[in-house]
């Protein structure tokens, strides 16, 4: 028993001097080399970065020729490198975020202030739209010329708004007095059919509806002949 507890409290502590020595041996992130864990105790410096006074300090690519970035764009320091961002919409070239760091002001703005801010055409220029029924619609950097109400934009001319066409009215709109009653006669004329097929398999139900319906087509036609008749004759006097 006394040897095993020997040998496991002789491996705990070799385990703790390899931690140890791994500790001592570490160096901080900024640094590819050094003489101990601190800050101050660098040797020499990772990609990005640049030694003073045994401490790694963040090299400012902006602030040199690293730090390149194409003409519509700005550097933007980071920890160790850099980056390209875009300039503002109102800049042509920047030198930082924002519309007060352009270098010049692109279309459509002017420069305000320290500030390149929108120009709004709608109320700078006498006639921004030249077409008729047309008005004028800011934007940010420009404008847009919109048909009034009840105008629709056709080959880039404003014209008025047509009535419904032939295609585009209902099924039943423009439908006539003669074609509606036509309707009618064959709709009964279905339903008649219908019923004069079951009243022939001899169901009563079927026949008496049957006679019925023949009997209410013969009084409405009658009926509607007799006006007829009664209109002809009151017209001859």
């Amino acid at each position: 028993m006394g040897v095993r507890m020997l040998h496991r409290k002789l491996l705990q502590t070799a385990w703790l001097c390899f931690l140890l020595a791994v500790q001592v041996h570490s160096c901080p992130d900024t640094c590819s080399k050094c003489s101990g864990p601190e800050n101050d105790q660098c040797v020499e410096c990772r990609a990005g970065w640049t030694l003073h006074n045994n401490i790694c300090v963040d090299i400012d690519e902006c602030g040199t020729e690293l730090g390149n970035c194409p003409p519509s764009s700005y550097c933007y320091n980071t920890e160790g490198s850099f980056e390209c961002r875009d300039c503002d919409p109102a800049c042509v070239g920047c030198m930082g975020n924002g519309p007060a760091r352009c270098r010049k002001c692109a279309s459509g703005y002017r420069l305000t202030g320290s500030k390149c801010l929108d120009v709004d055409e709608c109320s700078d220029r006498v006639l921004a739209c030249h077409g008729l029924n047309e008005i004028c619609t800011n934007t940010e950097g420009s404008f847009r010329c919109i048909c009034v109400d009840g105008f629709i934009r056709k080959d880039s001319v404003c014209v008025k708004k047509q009535l419904l066409s032939v295609e585009e009215k209902g099924l039943f709109e423009d439908i006539q007095d003669e074609e509606v009653e036509v309707l009618q006669q064959m709709f009964f004329g279905v339903v008649l059919c219908a019923l004069a097929t079951m009243a022939a398999k001899g169901d009563l139900v079927y026949t008496s509806l049957f006679m019925g319906a023949v009997a209410a087509m013969a009084g409405y036609w009658l009926s509607d002949r007799g006006d007829r008749l009664l209109d002809s004759f009151l017209k001859g006097r």
